[in-house]
């Protein structure tokens, strides 16, 4: 598959609670990225993800998919020509990768990531 699903993403407006609601539920692992507020689950076997401050507090809590491709900013700009609109455009995690987040035509969110090479 070209362009499998490799990271999920809670955006939550009680990270806390969520923590251990997920890691009591599955037994998943929750890594700490205090500099970004940022909150990396573990999995174990499978697409892992990770968890933040929902960013639209207005918005109900929800979890975004993200989809890798290639060249994320050719991509960002081939949903825009399909209808999308672009949330969030191209903006790098340091050592990391790139990502943006797209809202399809029909109003559902998801995000595209490109990895850093050797990532």
């Amino acid at each position: 598959m070209p362009n499998p699903f490799v990271h999920i993403e809670l955006h939550t407006k009680d990270p806390d609670k969520s923590k251990k609601f997920y890691a009591g539920m599955f037994d998943w692992k929750m890594e700490e990225f205090p500099a970004m507020d940022y909150t990396i689950i573990n999995v174990g076997q499978g697409t892992g993800g990770g968890m933040m401050k929902n960013p639209m507090p207005e918005d109900r809590d929800n979890w975004l998919p993200y989809i890798m491709v290639d060249d994320v900013a050719a991509s960002t700009e081939k949903a825009k020509s399909l209808g999308a609109t672009v949330v969030r455009d191209v903006t790098e995690v340091p050592d990391m990768g790139w990502f943006s987040v797209i809202i399809d035509p029909t109003g559902a969110a998801f995000g595209l990531w490109q990895p850093q090479m050797g990532k």
